[in-house]
């Protein structure tokens, strides 16, 4: 065979293999938004696994042992642990990576999915750091509190781009009153404040991630308290909004009965959690609650406009 046939050849693939890539949403697409969903959603238990078993330090980084990227006999369960958090990592990554091939070809038509599934890639390969640094200072508190609040927000992201999937893209208008799309963006706001004093107030627990590393920081009960105060309001807002969507029938109603229905399971796993000293099972649910949370909020925010129907 000749270079020129082999270049043929080699170009047709690439052409054939372009050709096959959809040019519009399709349910290739889909499927690959939600495995990339339900990932970054899963890594946050693994995660948790990993903070609330102590196995923090099991592996070294970048390799887990001086000599082995993987766990090697002697290395105890925490090894395991921390090794399998590491190799769901790139599951994520997969996900992310293929959502990303899948759109390339409509990177013009639909920009934003495009935007949405790089930021998705670089923000995984950015947590991939993160995490390695993480393991270098030791289980830094501040570090691990921002590891999980990232991951919160790719977890945003993935769910924004499974909203918009399947919206027509171009100008949008307002489909709620203003005042009500005030009071959700207050909501959100309220949201975001409890995810923050709550990471604060499991980094001042016993969960440091490391049977010998233990927090001396503020008092985990005192930010408890201070946690459950913008919790409740963020409840009353949510019951708030789900009210009103429902008596005006706007096309937030679903995602607010989705919201409220993950709070009404969060908080007493929080009041549960409070009160029996932070149990690691509950501390985990609490951490997956809260990314289904933010998936929830981030749903509704973007129902709040609707595309501007063409004459």
């Amino acid at each position: 065979m000749s270079t020129d046939q082999t270049v043929t050849e080699r170009t047709s693939l690439r052409h054939r293999l372009w050709l096959w890539l959809p040019d519009r949403v399709d349910r290739r697409v889909m499927v690959a938004a939600w495995i990339s969903f339900i990932t970054e959603v899963i890594i946050i238990g693994t995660g948790g696994a990993v903070r609330l078993t102590g196995s923090g330090l099991g592996c070294e980084w970048p390799l887990c042992a001086p000599d082995s990227l993987v766990p090697v006999p002697g290395m105890g369960l925490h090894s395991y642990i921390e090794f399998g958090n590491r190799l769901m990592t790139g599951v994520v990554g997969l996900a992310g990576l293929a959502v990303l091939l899948l759109v390339l070809r409509m990177r013009r038509t639909r920009r934003d999915l495009f935007v949405m599934a790089v930021i998705v890639v670089a923000g995984i390969l950015a947590q991939a750091v993160v995490g390695g640094i993480t393991v270098l200072t030791g289980l830094n508190a501040w570090i691990v509190g921002f590891h999980f609040f990232a991951t919160l927000a790719l977890v945003a992201v993935t769910a924004a781009f499974l909203v918009r999937a399947k919206t027509e893209p171009g100008p949008r208008e307002l489909a709620v009153p203003r005042w009500y799309m005030i009071l959700t963006h207050v909501t959100t706001l309220f949201l975001a404040v409890t995810l923050i004093i709550g990471i604060l107030t499991t980094a001042s627990g016993p969960h440091s991630g490391d049977s010998a590393i233990v927090r001396h920081g503020w008092s985990a009960e005192v930010l408890a308290h201070v946690h459950s105060v913008p919790g409740y309001a963020l409840f009353a807002l949510v019951a708030i909004l789900t009210a009103v969507a429902s008596f005006q029938k706007l096309p937030t109603l679903r995602w607010a009965v989705l919201l409220l229905i993950v709070l009404v399971v969060q908080i007493p796993v929080g009041v549960y959690q409070a009160r029996a000293g932070l149990p690691a099972l509950s501390v985990g649910i609490h951490m997956i609650l809260a990314g289904l949370a933010t998936a929830a909020m981030t749903a509704l925010v973007l129902h709040l406009k609707r595309p501007i129907a063409h004459a």
